[in-house]
């Protein structure tokens, strides 16, 4: 694969409600979401598979920056809820599961292999946030194939991934270690410390910060680039989603809000103000 040890590869949104999350997404961020490519999978069996379709340049190329999973009722009874989940690429899923819980991880997923999609794990790191890792299988004739799902610039990309965790230093520890990252330079947040800043290869990715008590459960926040933050926060609004206050300016001059979609599933809009 042509992306370094320890990217995000994927972004996966997992919802009861595929149909209404393609209209609602597809409002906010202009992506469009298909039907579902699992279709023998359905029935007893149950999977309810879609891609999530990015448009990039008005029409003048495509790709795909995720995934949309339905859950089943049986899912959402044994206490699966509606959420975004991002996928570390790893060159050995079993290797890497296994030294993950040795450090006081879980597995929540166990080391899976799909035939032309490649092998892959939900795991949570020792503080309690899900993610997966993942060895994806490249396409035959572009074996050294490059995921672009994350961008630091563009719409329609995840823009910035942030980790909210009880121990920022025990994180910051784990995944340098275990992803190969870095974790140089921060801002102040008060009275919960620092927001610090994690790279990988140099290029900024996402940051970690302390667990406030009114925030439920540790976890990563992925940030969905849109054209314009006013228009996305008002297709949010008229969608049914719930927004989180106000956009906030950051350091780069653009703006960042946090929203739930209608099914509940928690994610963050970056982008500038037209």
């Amino acid at each position: 694969m042509g992306n370094p040890v320890g990217s995000f590869i994927w972004y996966e949104l997992m919802t009861s409600d595929s149909d209404a999350a393609a209209a609602f997404y597809g409002s906010v961020v202009g992506w469009k979401i298909g039907a579902n490519v699992m279709p023998e999978m359905t029935g007893d069996s149950g999977m309810d598979y879609r891609m999530i379709e990015r448009i990039d340049g008005g029409g003048a190329g495509c790709g795909y920056t995720g995934g949309v999973f339905a859950l089943d009722d049986a899912m959402i009874k044994q206490g699966a809820k509606p959420g975004w989940m991002g996928y570390i690429y790893v060159p050995d899923v079993d290797a890497k599961v296994a030294e993950i819980t040795a450090e006081g991880g879980s597995v929540h997923v166990p080391a899976t292999t799909m035939e032309g999609v490649g092998r892959f794990a939900m795991v949570t790191d020792p503080q309690g946030a899900a993610f997966y890792v993942m060895t994806p299988e490249p396409p035959a004739d572009d074996p050294d194939a490059t995921s672009d799902v994350f961008s630091v610039d563009k719409p329609q990309t995840v823009r910035w991934n942030e980790l909210v965790t009880p121990d920022d230093d025990a994180a910051v520890a784990f995944y340098t270690k275990h992803f190969g990252w870095t974790q140089h330079g921060a801002m102040p947040m008060g009275p919960l410390g620092d927001y610090r800043f994690l790279q990988l290869e140099d290029v900024q990715i996402g940051a970690v910060m302390k667990q406030a008590d009114f925030m439920p459960v540790p976890g990563w926040t992925y940030y969905i680039g849109v054209d314009d933050i006013d228009r996305a926060l008002t297709a949010v609004k008229d969608g049914g989603g719930k927004p989180m206050g106000d956009p906030q300016q950051i350091p780069t001059g653009e703006y960042t809000v946090h929203a739930f979609d209608p099914q509940g599933a928690y994610f963050g809009l970056v982008g500038p103000r037209r």
